[in-house]
């Protein structure tokens, strides 16, 4: 009984405690309900547009308006403009020409404050739209800065727009009110519905779409169903059907590397005044001497930039480098690989023109030949590597000083010849199976396809992978080295040899680089290794006489000329403006001239392997 009576005290025990468990107390009534948590408001995107209006061409100014409409409007509001624009590698301050800066609300003034080079930080006081206001002086044509005047506008955003702190994925729109009857051509697109609107998805795409507003002359042509233009500003002896015809027949030659043209339409911006080129997405900025489209060499000129700046589209702005793009516009972007990202390029300028028909065998192969002559003519092969020179592009190659000659080579010039070598290299190797050609359709599949940017240990890989073998000792020597190139080996591999011949032969020569202006002849640089280095000539004297004689440069030439080496004149020079006479003994004068010459004894592969690369025979 007394287990019973136990048992049935702990049932009730039981029961009161899992009562308890669903009753309530005052205590938990009086308490508040823990509110749900709220999903955390996910950032917005700044709203930004751009007005850019040229009221006055004469002054040089460009007058901005930038709005920006933003619900989480920070109350210090950061504008920045860029320090350098992609594809051109150095710091040029582009805020230095900012002038007038004022900012605003629907309300009024807003305080602002400069807090480094090319910061403005604007004090928003709560509000989610502001209005910045400045101009931009822009009296420098080039293809990388701006200019207005009374023919034309042409900028690139990079060094007229200013971009919001950690927001450079942000859209943005670009309204331009142009001066009198002046038309805008641009690589954006247009907003529909509005007049002379462009949309830009990012600041990536806005500063790589430079603008020219003018009364240009426009003409357009279609490559693979693809739209393509020219717009020309300036008068020149150029043939505008002429260029159109043979600038299609460069982009058809890319197209067959590529098998596609990444873009929806593409834009030539040419100005016939200066120089030079600037690549971009769909687009390029051109410039050439008006008069400089005849005879055939200059026109040939003017096409080889063409294809540079062409073939970019898809060597640099889509096959990129590891450290270019996306980018930070306010510091140096380092990389090894220019000799590849612009030599490559103007190595594949001219192959091109070979390839549409435009030059000659002759020309391609005599191009290349003066080529690898100013390099062996440049000590300072010896002391800069490739790679070097591409990483130190943004203290060296835009900065050449009179030692440049002895300490330094280019990129772009050495950068080709090696992109040839290594194109021979691979055709020898892989017994006509493959070139440089797969190189950049594998980089840009397995790269660009894939949103990623290539190394140069992948750049050697893929090399490798065509050549089908180990490519460690060219990239040694001749990349990251600095070893004389061994022409001969490689193009012997296509039927070719490396002639080099002795010029001037028991000639003298002074061997200092000179310049004759207003009637004064000027040393510019001294070469290491010629007497003039050897004797202490300086870069900066100025030459009076050659043994009681006055100088010019024509003289000079015949006067030397007829001396041997080992003669000795006396020079008569201005030195820190102090007369000065050095008796100096001349030297032999080293040129040499090299040329691509057929082997003796082609084999067939040689010959097949020649023709596969110039569409030619081998004579």
């Amino acid at each position: 009984m007394q287990k019973k009576r136990t048992s049935k005290a702990i049932l009730l025990l039981i029961a009161a405690v899992i009562f308890s468990m669903y009753q309530t107390t005052p205590a938990q009534k009086k308490r508040p309900k823990q509110p749900v948590p709220a999903a955390e408001a996910k950032p917005t995107v700044p709203e930004i547009a751009y007005k850019v209006s040229m009221s006055q061409p004469s002054t040089h100014y460009l007058e901005v308006e930038m709005s920006v409409k933003w619900q989480q409007m920070p109350e210090m509001l950061e504008l920045k403009m860029p320090v350098w624009t992609p594809g051109s590698y150095l710091v040029r301050e582009y805020a230095r020409h900012v002038q007038d800066f004022e900012s605003m609300n629907a309300v009024g003034a807003l305080g602002w404050k400069k807090i480094n080079k090319n910061t403005w930080q604007v004090e928003t006081k709560g509000s989610k739209e502001v209005i910045a206001k400045y101009r931009v002086y822009a009296n420098e044509l080039t293809v990388r800065t701006n200019e207005l005047n009374d023919e034309h506008a042409f900028w690139n955003n990079s060094a007229l727009l200013f971009f919001i702190k950690d927001q450079l994925k942000a859209p943005s729109t670009v309204t331009v009110v142009p001066h009198a009857d002046w038309k805008v051509a641009t690589g954006l697109p247009r907003v529909a519905g509005r007049d002379n609107t462009f949309r830009a998805e990012n600041f990536d795409i806005l500063y790589d779409s430079p603008f020219e507003v003018s009364n240009f002359k426009e003409i357009s042509f279609t490559v693979q169903g693809k739209p393509h233009r020219y717009v020309v500003t300036g008068e020149g002896n150029y043939d505008l059907k002429k260029m159109a015809a043979d600038t299609a027949k460069i982009v058809e030659e890319t197209y067959k590397i590529f098998g596609e043209l990444p873009y929806d339409d593409y834009t030539f911006i040419l100005n016939l005044r200066g120089g030079g080129g600037l690549e971009h997405l769909n687009s390029t900025a051109l410039q050439f001497n008006r008069f400089g489209f005849k005879p055939k060499a200059r026109y040939d000129g003017f096409l080889g930039l063409v294809a540079h700046e062409y073939f970019h589209a898809f060597n640099v702005k889509r096959i990129r480098p590891d450290a270019l793009g996306p980018f930070d516009y306010e510091n140096e972007n380092y990389t090894k690989l220019l000799w590849v990202a612009e030599g490559g390029t103007e190595y594949y300028s001219n192959l091109l023109l070979r390839r549409a028909g435009l030059i000659t065998e002759n020309d391609f192969l005599g191009g290349r030949s003066s080529g690898i002559q100013q390099l062996q003519e440049r000590p300072g092969r010896f002391e800069q590597s490739l790679e070097d020179s591409s990483f130190d592009a943004w203290i060296k190659y835009y900065r050449p000083d009179e030692n440049a000659i002895n300490n330094q080579i280019s990129y772009y010039d050495k950068g080709e010849i090696v992109n040839m070598m290594l194109d021979i290299a691979i055709r020898s190797s892989s017994a006509g199976a493959k070139s440089l050609d797969d190189v950049m359709r594998h980089l840009y599949v397995e790269f660009y396809k894939k949103g990623r940017n290539y190394t140069p240990a992948d750049l050697q890989k893929t090399a490798e992978m065509m050549a089908g073998k180990s490519l460690e000792d060219f990239f040694a020597k001749y990349v990251r080295g600095t070893e004389e190139i061994d022409y001969d080996s490689i193009v012997n591999g296509i039927g070719l040899k490396m002639t080099v011949r002795q010029n001037n032969t028991g000639r003298a020569y002074i061997g200092a680089d000179m310049a004759e202006e207003a009637g004064r002849l000027t040393i510019r640089s001294v070469p290491a290794g010629t007497p003039a280095f050897e004797q202490g000539l300086n870069t900066g004297d100025q030459l009076v006489a050659v043994d009681g004689y006055r100088v010019s440069q024509n003289f000079m030439q015949s006067y030397i000329g007829d001396k041997k080496p080992g003669d000795t004149v006396k020079l008569t020079l201005f030195r820190f403006d102090r007369l000065r006479d050095i008796n100096f003994t001349l030297g032999g004068n080293p040129r040499r001239e090299y040329s691509f010459d057929p082997v003796a004894e082609p084999t067939e592969l040689n010959r097949k392997l020649y023709r596969d690369y110039l569409n030619a025979d081998l004579k």
